[in-house]
């Protein structure tokens, strides 16, 4: 009704509530806002919590995010970066990447740590290592559309993207689902597989 975007309405909530500089604390505005006002597809604080887990067990370096939408995720993943390590996150919306950047900036990370990529994540992978400077990524984690998993993996791999041992975290696999690439990834002895089990977020 207003004539702004909902993704513009949480930004506008989190510049009112949330402490600039203070990545934990946007996180916990951004979910007040998902839980009392509008839903948002971020990852939320259930699931959020399996990815802190695992960043702390891998204290990966070099960190590719496909899906940033409003930027939860890419702030949920910089915060439990080790020191010099970075973050590249893909975003295909333009509108959207408008705001995760406003949001990632808020939280305190700049673009030495976190870096914004807007593209289809199809024609961004294989520029990933001569335009971004990206070698190979210690842990991958995917948010986009569920359609895209298998193929940006197998993107990934034809590249040589993925560091020996790297982690790939993919959400929503079991729904919406994503049931070619939990096929694949099971199947094609290149991964050991498990599955987090958790509810949609909010």
């Amino acid at each position: 009704l207003t004539g702004v975007p909902r993704e513009q309405r949480a930004f506008q909530y989190l510049l009112a509530h949330a402490i600039p500089g203070d990545p934990r604390h946007v996180l916990q505005t951004f979910d007040q806002w998902c839980y009392r006002c509008e839903h948002l597809s971020s990852v939320g604080p259930v699931k959020g919590r399996i990815v802190e887990r695992l960043l702390r067990e891998r204290a990966p370096l070099r960190v590719l995010e496909l899906g940033t939408y409003c930027g939860y995720g890419t702030v949920l993943l910089a915060q439990g970066l080790p020191p010099g390590a970075r973050l590249y996150t893909v975003a295909v919306d333009p509108r959207h990447a408008a705001v995760a950047e406003k949001v990632i900036r808020l939280a305190g990370f700049d673009e030495q740590t976190v870096e914004l990529i807007v593209g289809p994540s199809e024609e961004v992978i294989p520029r990933l290592r001569e335009k971004h400077g990206l070698p190979k990524a210690d842990f991958v984690f995917m948010d986009h559309r569920k359609r895209c998993y298998l193929r940006d993996l197998r993107l990934l791999e034809s590249h040589r993207l993925l560091a020996e041992g790297a982690t790939v975290l993919a959400d929503n696999v079991l729904f919406p689902g994503a049931p070619h690439f939990l096929q694949y990834a099971k199947t094609c002895g290149k991964y050991h597989c498990k599955v987090h089990r958790a509810s949609l977020e909010y």
